[in-house]
């Protein structure tokens, strides 16, 4: 016989395993590291299972607890290029980029992301690969949704910044899929996205 906590312990975990275990496939070394990570991160859901809200920020809720055991493990330095490399390529996906432009080629993207910090690069993989909206984003970074909100934004415009200090070939479109472009036409600069 379950109890109400146990039933509700084992909907959160049918509800959160697979996004959970993809975030953390998503920032650890090995498939081995993602298992940790949902077993801890299920461990702390089961110890403080009081603190876990409900529906709809449950979610949320683990998002943030696994960023929290990932930052635990130490490992988030040693990983830094593949997520960012990844990152690249979903961000350059989310933002319909043609398979022709500059923009969708990693080694410009993945250059402008590696010099935004761990918090930066975070914002933006919550925003870009869970798909969090803002109240969401700010459960799992443990700040309101107005401050998840500016903190995406400063991400994005540091993340432009970036972008207009890669060097650019010559043939780059004047527009990215449906996102406004300024073109900037001194020496060759990137360009800057417009925020949508």
């Amino acid at each position: 016989m379950t109890t109400g906590r146990e039933e509700r312990f084992r909907r959160l975990f049918d509800q959160g395993r697979s996004p959970v275990l993809a975030y953390a496939l998503r920032r650890t070394r090995s498939a081995e590291d993602a298992a940790d990570v949902l077993a801890e991160t299920f461990a702390i859901a089961w110890r403080r299972l009081d603190d876990v809200p409900l529906d709809p920020l449950a979610l949320s809720w683990l998002y943030g607890t696994a960023r929290g055991v990932v930052a635990n493990l130490g490992r988030r330095t040693a990983t830094r290029s593949a997520l960012v490399e990844r990152l690249g390529v979903e961000l350059s996906r989310r933002e319909q980029v043609p398979a022709d432009s500059v923009l969708s080629e990693p080694g410009i993207l993945t250059k402008a992301l590696a010099r935004l910090n761990e918090d930066d690069r975070e914002v933006l993989m919550l925003a870009a690969w869970e798909e969090l909206g803002s109240k969401e984003l700010g459960q799992a970074l443990g700040c309101s949704p107005t401050a998840a909100r500016l903190r995406l934004h400063r991400a994005r415009a540091r993340l432009r910044a970036h972008l207009e200090d890669e060097p650019l070939p010559p043939d780059l479109p004047t527009a990215v899929g449906h996102v406004p472009v300024k073109e900037v036409h001194n020496h060759g600069r990137a360009p800057v996205v417009a925020d949508g």
